[in-house]
């Protein structure tokens, strides 16, 4: 039987990293999953703006943006998420494993992409030079798709794969169970 206290002076000297991937892990995907749901609600309530209520684009700007208009349109603000959804990513990585582990991948690997299109659509506000012969700032799949349909269309393809990882790493195989260093498991 391990002593408590040596157990925590080695997961001390282990770092950070190791403890949001064995001790903490369940709590940040929990978070993280938090996270998620509220940007997709903001989402969600600017597409009922726009298709129900028949609001004009630029007034249909979710629930935050309708009570702080300026924040909704900081490109900033959109970077920051993209930037925070993939350092979740990226940080929470090591605690899967097996067929859960490729899916997080999968998701990991569409939001970077989703990462730097909000990385151009910040260039271009930051510098006050707009690519690709556009009116306002655009993104490189924003010259096919417009901007409110594409995030539905990023949020859905990066949350499927990220719900059907964590679904894989709640319910592992026995083989996937005995490499969990975590107690996300619920079998």
């Amino acid at each position: 039987m391990h002593n408590p206290a040596q157990v925590d002076v080695q997961l001390e000297k282990k770092g950070l990293l190791h403890r949001l991937n064995t001790l903490y892990h369940e709590r940040m995907l929990q978070l993280f999953l938090l996270i998620t749901l509220l940007h997709w609600a903001e989402h969600l309530t600017q597409a009922y703006q726009i298709w129900v209520l028949h609001w004009p684009r630029p007034q249909a700007l979710g629930f935050l943006g309708y009570y702080y208009p300026w924040l909704v349109h900081s490109e900033w603000l959109h970077y920051g998420y993209a930037l925070v959804m993939l350092v979740f990513f990226f940080l929470l990585r090591r605690g899967f494993t097996g067929r859960s582990l490729v899916w997080w991948n999968i998701a990991l690997a569409i939001q970077f992409w989703h990462h730097i299109e909000h990385f151009l659509l910040l260039i271009q506000k930051v510098s006050h030079t707009i690519f690709f012969g556009a009116s306002s700032p655009t993104s490189i799949i924003q010259l096919i798709a417009p901007r409110v349909e594409l995030h539905l269309f990023y949020n859905t393809v990066v949350f499927i794969p990220m719900v059907v990882a964590m679904f894989l790493h709640m319910f592992p195989s026995a083989d996937e169970k005995k490499n969990m260093a975590c107690s996300c498991a619920r079998r």
